[in-house]
């Protein structure tokens, strides 16, 4: 008896309209989530597989040199800043040209920091050392920390040794790698600036920087 009426044009329109949002927001969500993993606690820029970073006081003239040999036998320092896998980022040497340029103007950057880097780990025996090139007075607190950063970051070492004057060479620490496992971690005193003679540089007397007077490396 009774006809159904026809559905209104703008209802079809609606509803057709609601379902291509709801299909458009599941799309941005899972391209959201496929770009932006959850992020896991202790996971780090694989890039480098250990850390080692000396610190001594801020704004401190003194110079600390930092040595660390592999279990292959090379040695990383200021004159040879690639060994083996192993990559001396920054030699710092005090406050002597340590500053920075800001908008036109020349600011001391205060800070005293070396940092060694390892592209890959082997098997085997490691040496990190600390010595005082330059000294300026009387014992200077170094702090050395030692980081494993994969899988996640762990601590293998951290202290603070004091630098008792010039040419001062002191093991800070030695420690073993087997696989994904760091053994035997011990400061056993060894000695590594006279294994590296080889690679310094022959001339008697050192460089002097002509503004300065300060021997240059």
């Amino acid at each position: 008896m009774f006809e159904d009426e026809p559905e209104p044009d703008f209802e079809i329109f609606s509803a057709l309209l609601f379902n291509s949002l709801k299909a458009i927001t599941f799309m941005f969500f899972m391209s959201f989530a496929m770009i932006n993993p959850v992020a896991e606690s202790g996971k780090v820029d694989p890039k480098a597989e250990m850390m080692i970073t000396v610190t001594w006081p801020d704004a401190n003239p003194d110079d600390v040199d930092t040595y660390v040999a592999d279990p292959a036998g090379n040695i990383v320092w200021y004159h040879r800043r690639e060994a083996g896998l192993m990559h001396l980022d920054r030699d710092d040497r005090g406050m002597f040209r340590d500053v920075i340029e800001l908008n036109g103007t020349t600011i001391e950057n205060p800070l005293n920091q070396e940092i060694i880097s390892f592209r890959g780990l082997s098997d085997g025996e490691y040496t990190v050392n600390i010595v005082h090139y330059i000294a300026n007075g009387g014992p200077l607190p170094v702090q050395v920390k030692v980081e494993k950063l994969n899988p996640k970051v762990s601590l293998v070492f951290y202290d603070t040794i004091n630098l008792n004057g010039t040419g001062d060479e002191r093991t800070a620490v030695r420690f073993t790698l087997e696989g994904q496992e760091v053994k035997d971690v011990n400061n056993r005193a060894r000695e590594l600036v006279m294994l590296t003679r080889a690679d310094a540089p022959t001339s008697s007397a050192p460089n002097l920087d002509a503004t300065s007077g300060e021997a240059v490396k």
